[in-house]
């Protein structure tokens, strides 16, 4: 497997990674003019861009997805549940789906809270074993901090979606599992977020404040603590969702 991380704007953090031997490769999380950047890799790699996939409709900045999917011939990839808002086609992704790159493999997680179509990514190096190598957590977990859950104007019940989601699904995996996050430091889409730009699932337990709340003590935080949303954001969801 080849794993790259790229630090975009809006502190941003998007991934290139996939199977050399099979040369298949996925780019997450592209950010609008980081294209030519995947398009280089690929090439300086050997590999295909055989899918492009969004954890989620981002709010904080342009998403690059859609024109690199097209520039290369991939699927551009969202949440089955983005088919209620979205207004242009898409590969719909759903919750357990496997993707295949050769010898690394991609397992869908749903985990609504930050915004009703946010997803993980549990990524397998089957050369090593079945078990997930790290995940792709998007902005439902960040290093030291969540997402934020006033995105879709229903904060209370999106905080206490999110806390199902981590509760649920992604605390469950194995401490030892890193996790790499859609944004780090100075970022608009959570509240306290490490500069650091990758954990494991262990850690996070046991130093995110934000982990150790019972279910009514997180959404009352969370709603508490939410900072001013990005000033033009109701233009870049605009742009991310029109045909």
């Amino acid at each position: 497997m080849f794993f790259k991380q790229l630090p975009a704007q809006e502190s941003s953090l998007s991934y290139f990674f996939g199977c050399a031997g099979h040369a298949m490769a996925a780019a997450v999380d592209v950010v609008a003019g980081d294209e030519e950047w995947f398009v280089q890799q690929a090439a300086q790699a050997g590999v295909r861009i055989t899918c492009v996939i969004d954890t989620h409709v981002h709010a904080d900045h342009v998403s690059g997805g859609r024109a690199l999917a097209q520039r290369v011939g991939a699927p551009y990839c969202l949440h089955e549940s983005a088919r209620n808002f979205v207004k242009f086609d898409f590969k719909a992704l759903t919750d357990g789906q496997l993707i295949d790159l050769g010898n690394v493999q991609i397992k869908v997680m749903h985990t609504p809270g930050h915004t009703v179509d946010s997803m993980c990514l549990l990524v397998s190096d089957t050369r090593r074993g079945p078990e997930p190598w790290f995940a792709i957590t998007g902005d439902t977990l960040f290093v030291g901090a969540v997402g934020r859950p006033d995105l879709a104007g229903r904060e209370r019940e999106m905080a206490a979606q999110l806390h199902d989601s981590l509760h649920g699904k992604l605390l469950t995996l194995p401490a030892e599992l890193e996790i790499y996050p859609g944004h780090q430091a100075g970022s608009a889409c959570g509240a306290g977020l490490s500069g650091k730009p990758s954990s494991t699932i262990g850690f996070e337990k046991r130093w995110n404040p934000m982990l150790a709340l019972d279910r009514d003590a997180f959404v009352a935080e969370l709603t508490h603590t939410i900072i001013p949303r990005p000033a033009n954001m109701d233009q870049i969801v605009a742009a991310n969702i029109a045909a």
